[in-house]
């Protein structure tokens, strides 16, 4: 299969694979390196036929334009026809990102998504997205290049993360 051409649907089964980019800073001279990585990783994947559309997740922060925007941009540039992004751009915290992504994902009949994140933070997502009965796997893109104190420091804030997000989950209901 050629490297841009996109991958066949399976129109008669009604099911869709996705591929769900959790969002990341947008810095006032653009997408942080942590963004950038997700949304390439992301748009490897696509065309290596792992999911049908992409999800861009993550709504606006300090700095625009949003998360999901940010996304978006960077798929087109490496390839990803824009009727493959559809964007998801209220969320701010990875709840959010999943319970929002949802909609877009049931109205295109996705059963299976592959989250991409770092990493640190792929088994909290994990969760999140299990909650919502979301067949899902992880795939993160390599730290190679970033900072060692980084992603440290990423590891630590996830060690006390994911039980306060499993206490969250506890109050969510799973039909959002």
């Amino acid at each position: 299969m050629d490297a841009v051409s996109p991958p066949v649907v399976c129109r008669y089964s009604g099911h869709m694979k996705a591929i769900v980019i959790l969002g990341a800073a947008v810095w006032a001279e653009g997408p942080s390196p942590t963004l950038r990585r997700r949304a390439r990783h992301g748009a490897r994947l696509w065309h290596a036929g792992e999911g049908q559309i992409i999800v861009a997740c993550g709504g606006m922060g300090r700095h625009p334009p949003t998360e999901a925007e940010a996304i978006a941009q960077i798929l087109m540039e490496e390839g990803i026809p824009t009727d493959a992004i559809l964007q998801e751009d209220r969320s701010t915290t990875t709840l959010e990102n999943i319970r929002f992504a949802l909609p877009l994902l049931r109205r295109h009949h996705v059963d299976q998504i592959v989250i991409v994140t770092d990493a640190t933070h792929g088994p909290r997502a994990l969760r999140v997205a299990r909650h919502f009965r979301l067949k899902a796997r992880c795939s993160a893109p390599s730290l190679r290049g970033s900072h060692k104190r980084s992603v440290l420091r990423q590891a630590l804030r996830e060690l006390g993360a994911y039980p306060l997000y499993a206490i969250r989950l506890m109050g969510q209901s799973r039909d959002d």
